[in-house]
């Protein structure tokens, strides 16, 4: 990989291209670090932001057009060479507000910088795809469903396979569009302190447009992108970052004042915050983590929100909480595949493999029947995850009851928006949230009771 620093907006994606593809990096982190070391202005960080973004999200889509222009196969290119192409082969194919002629000399220019032998290469293979791409055919929806949607919508092929086979084509299709598309900013109103309206009014004094969110009360959605680090709402700890769905898991616990809590997988404590936050701050929200570097994490959010209820405890749960005494009520915010997160998180799709998510649940059921055990009768355990796969969901749960008669499906709908519980039985337990539904991560959200 190049050392040359970036100077340009497509430079800095490319080294962040680089940097997930051959180091393996997140592409959130890389990005966000690369941010920090450079001076482009707010329009060229847009420009980066949607150039990484879009092109790991759109990256099986850009190869297909890639590879019968080519007489040297794609993966045998320099890695600099192969990524720069990808990257202008995004803007002309999505970008409408970048003319060809300017993406191609852009990417010529950088290919000078960075191995002047390679410019002429890659400004005959982007000039090629220009003339051919009209002459390049996906294989059709009647005779390969799967295929076609796996690139049409750059999804790995066994991810449109699981989704077609647990929900239909129509849903299936659905998700794939939305996990192509880029998430707003969204704000938890710090509830503890004021009201989501009064919240708005900061936010519109400060000159930030934004509007109330209709999937979770204390949401707030920014109209335009912007650091909201700089905020000064932020900075006095009057919100906090968090998606809509991922608002709602603290809601369905439905914590009361005085209340022991367990937040079994709490970092960066964006749940742990809200859980305090609904219990007026008076009570023990008891947060563990198995990453010890992410307990500060916790402590600094609380920190900033004032939150004096919140204490923290690095380790692995299942070793943690049979000292931890028993508790009023418990999250388990399992990790998970993340499939509901692709929006966020576009190199995702490429990492996983089918048998992850099998490994995966494992590791839920073992913490799920181990931490039930730490709840006292009559207490609720909300499930949750981030992900849109049915063995970490609907699976997990009904498998979790059939071996734990002890505890029972507790109805989610006096606790959650009328619009997430919408077509519902008044008695359902548990919801699904796909991401093309609200706009919001995909995530799964169980309530259960112990009864004895």
């Amino acid at each position: 990989m190049t050392t040359r620093k970036a100077n340009t907006a497509r430079d800095l994606a490319l080294d962040v291209l680089l940097s997930v593809e051959t180091r393996g990096a997140y592409s959130n982190l890389a990005l966000t670090n690369a941010l920090r070391h450079t001076r482009l202005d707010s329009r060229d960080v847009g420009l980066a932001t949607e150039l990484v973004y879009g092109t790991i999200g759109r990256l099986n889509t850009i190869d297909f057009y890639l590879t019968p222009l080519l007489k040297t196969p794609l993966h045998q290119l320099e890695d600099w060479v192969r990524n720069l192409l990808r990257l202008t082969v995004y803007q002309l194919m999505y970008l409408d507000r970048v003319p060809p002629f300017a993406a191609i000399n852009e990417a010529v220019e950088i290919a000078k910088r960075r191995g002047a032998k390679a410019s002429g290469f890659v400004n005959g293979v982007l000039r090629s795809f220009l003339r051919k791409k009209d002459d390049i055919k996906m294989p059709s929806r009647e005779r390969n469903w799967v295929k076609r949607i796996s690139l049409e919508h750059s999804h790995p092929e066994w991810m449109v396979k699981l989704w077609e086979t647990t929900y239909g084509r129509e849903t299936a299709e659905a998700i794939c569009i939305a996990n192509n598309v880029r998430p707003k900013v969204t704000l938890r109103v710090n509830s503890h302190r004021l009201t989501r309206d009064e919240l708005l009014q900061q936010l519109l004094d400060a000159g930030v447009q934004a509007h109330a969110s209709e999937v979770s009360p204390y949401g707030v959605l920014l109209d335009q992108g912007l650091d909201v680090a700089k905020l000064p709402a932020f900075q006095e700890g009057l919100c906090t970052v968090q998606d809509e769905s991922s608002m709602l898991v603290a809601q369905a616990l439905a914590p009361e004042k005085g209340m022991r809590v367990l937040d079994c997988c709490a970092a960066p404590g964006g749940k742990t915050t809200h859980l305090a936050e609904l219990m007026g701050d008076e009570g023990e929200v008891f947060a563990v983590d198995i990453h010890e570097h992410k307990i500060e994490l916790i402590f600094n959010v609380a920190d900033r929100l004032g939150l004096q209820s919140i204490t923290a405890q690095a380790g692995d749960i299942r070793d943690v909480v049979g000292e931890a005494g028993q508790f009023d009520s418990i999250l388990l915010d399992a990790p998970c595949s993340g499939l509901g997160v692709i929006r966020r998180k576009p190199d995702l799709k490429w990492g996983k493999v089918p048998g992850d998510i099998a490994e995966i649940a494992g590791i839920q059921r073992d913490l799920l029947h181990t931490v039930a055990g730490a709840l006292k009768p009559g207490g609720v355990l909300v499930y949750s995850t981030c992900t849109v796969a049915p063995e970490e969901n609907e699976a997990m749960i009904a498998e979790f009851l059939a071996l734990h008669p002890e505890f029972s499906g507790d109805p989610l709908q006096p606790h959650l928006p009328a619009e997430i519980m919408a077509g519902a039985s008044p008695d359902a337990f548990s919801v699904q949230i796909f991401p093309q539904q609200y706009e919001s991560d995909g995530f799964f959200i169980a309530r259960l009771r112990r009864n004895s």
